[in-house]
């Protein structure tokens, strides 16, 4: 494959990708506020409570697992490996077994961990989900290294899309039939099967159809690297999913003792309302992740065409650039936005101390997938454990004295950690220089213009306004956020901290390198 194939592959890879991840958290955030709405803050504490036990195995299997079969796989891209994928489809058999049996036949005790019993009941839910997944890692590995990256989105959209439909219409038949929370929580958990059965059931003619066009080349590859490279490569991806396991197992049970338990999963659901927020401010740290992998392993081999400095370079200057533009807007309208999607501002410090993650969580998507691009894996996973453990103590230290804003701050420097310890570990492994002071420079001026801009138009308009609190809530979030988006993204055009032609690199770009350099005319193109 050419250096120009590379990068063609990359950018039609990428865009796909992109469209269907865009697709995938919109769907995320939607299904979130009307299940919010219809089962309330409680309801929602119940669903996110055992979420993160199917969301770890999904994430793992057709994420994590699914990258390393494709790093493996792109490595020797001209022919086909099935010792690959046959050690690859016995570790995951027997992996989801496992998955299966830990969450059946210890629903109770791990139900009983968390302090609610009746989770339980939800816990073997989620067992049947699990075991639909496993067969999405190996199809879709298969077809990201052979670059049919077609099927994968549309596999991708697909599940979601089941999953949220059956997720909404179990829980409107469930709230209006009369039955219980946990029972809506139950259908809303074993929707993730649904997804994955459809999304396999999709990809299996692509994929049978990419092994007939591959040649047969028998080469045998450990089960134990396979084993380690998913875990290594999924830690990044999971380490949200992680976060919220740990926030499963203490945050209820510490407020519990305190506020009582009606009020404790109030409180829990009203501080998971920050994850679809979190998962759509890192929405493109999320898509670049899923070509980049591949492509650094093959531009590493051939030496030749663009350089891995670019792809990292502007990997990390675009994640920053509009994760700090996201947090930053949401702490400015955060009250509007919470009221506006979860019917009242309940928590909204929280949340805003909260949604700074999506700072810290892209750049950990990106530093990792850059490094495991380079067969650096060891050391980012020790690091991302290290952040783990330091917000499981951060959790025992603050929750009891600052309930969820203590389990957000927790959080923070948890990922605050990973983030400046890969930087650290990065410039270790490869000297180069990110980001000009010029970028950062330009970024606080356009931080601090759509921070001016945004205050005075909420200063000068509510004022003015007499409608009910929810509906004034609307109506500034969608007046708000597009002031500050346009005021943020107009900076950073006419300052060019990217340049045109690296707009082009960056799927969806075209139309911004086109707004570019329509603010600078008189720039020549660099």
């Amino acid at each position: 494959m050419t250096a120009q194939q590379s990068m063609s592959s990359f950018l039609k890879g990428a865009a796909l990708l992109t469209l269907a991840g865009f697709a995938v958290k919109l769907l995320s955030a939607i299904y979130r506020v009307p299940f919010q709405n219809l089962v309330g803050d409680e309801g929602f504490y119940i669903y996110q409570q055992v979420y993160p036990f199917v969301a770890i195995f999904g994430i793992w299997a057709s994420y994590g697992f699914a990258v390393a079969v494709s790093k493996l796989l792109a490595e020797h891209e001209e022919v086909e490996h099935p010792g690959i994928l046959r050690a690859a489809f016995w570790l995951i058999a027997v992996i989801s077994a496992s998955a299966f049996s830990g969450l059946y036949f210890g629903a109770e005790t791990l139900a009983g961990w968390m302090g609610d019993p009746l989770l339980a009941g939800l816990l073997r839910a989620g067992a049947f989900a699990v075991v639909f997944m496993a067969p999405l890692a190996i199809m879709k590995g298969r077809l990201q290294a052979a670059g049919d990256m077609a099927p994968v989105a549309t596999a991708q959209v697909t599940e979601q899309a089941v999953r949220v439909g059956v997720i909404l219409i179990g829980a409107f038949a469930a709230v209006r039939s009369g039955l219980s929370l946990y029972a809506a929580g139950q259908v809303a958990i074993a929707a993730a099967g649904a997804g994955a059965l459809a999304a396999a059931l999709l990809l299996w003619r692509s994929y049978r159809k990419q092994r007939e066009r591959t040649n047969a080349f028998v080469r045998s590859v450990t089960v134990k690297k396979l084993w380690w490279m998913s875990l290594s490569v999924s830690m990044s991806s999971l380490l949200l999913v992680l976060f919220q396991l740990v926030d499963s197992f203490t945050v209820y049970r510490l407020l519990e003792g305190q506020l009582g338990e009606a009020t404790a999963m109030e409180q829990k659901g009203i501080y998971d309302r920050a994850q679809p927020l979190v998962q759509f401010g890192i929405l493109l740290a999320t898509s670049l992740t899923l070509s980049l992998v591949p492509l650094i392993a093959r531009t590493m081999q051939q030496k030749t065409g663009r350089s891995q400095e670019l792809y990292a370079s502007l990997a990390f200057r675009v994640s920053v650039l509009f994760a700090v533009a996201a947090s930053a807007g949401l702490t400015l309208v955060m009250p509007y936005v919470n009221e506006a999607l979860f019917k009242t501002p309940d928590g909204s410090f929280a949340l805003i101390v909260f949604n700074w993650q999506i700072v810290s969580m892209s750049l950990v998507l990106v530093l990792t997938a850059i490094l495991y691009g380079f067969g650096k894996i060891r050391v980012p996973a020790l690091l991302l454990g290290t952040g783990l453990l330091l917000k499981v103590a951060g959790n025992l230290w603050l929750v009891p004295g600052y309930g969820i804003a203590g389990a957000a701050v927790a959080g923070n420097i948890g990922l605050g950690f990973i983030a400046a310890a890969l930087i650290w570990y990065f410039k270790k492994v490869w000297v180069m220089q990110f980001a000009h002071v010029r970028f950062y420079g330009w970024l606080m001026v356009a931080s601090i213009a759509m921070a001016a801009a945004v205050s005075g138009y909420v200063a000068s308009i509510v004022p003015l306004l007499s409608w009910p609190g929810r509906i004034e809530a609307i109506f500034m979030t969608l007046t708000a956020v597009p002031l500050g988006a346009v005021v943020f993204l107009l900076i950073v055009m006419k300052s060019r901290i990217i340049t045109e032609r690296e707009w082009y690199i960056i799927p969806f770009g075209r139309r911004l390198a086109a707004l570019q350099l329509a603010l600078n005319p008189r720039k020549k193109r660099s």
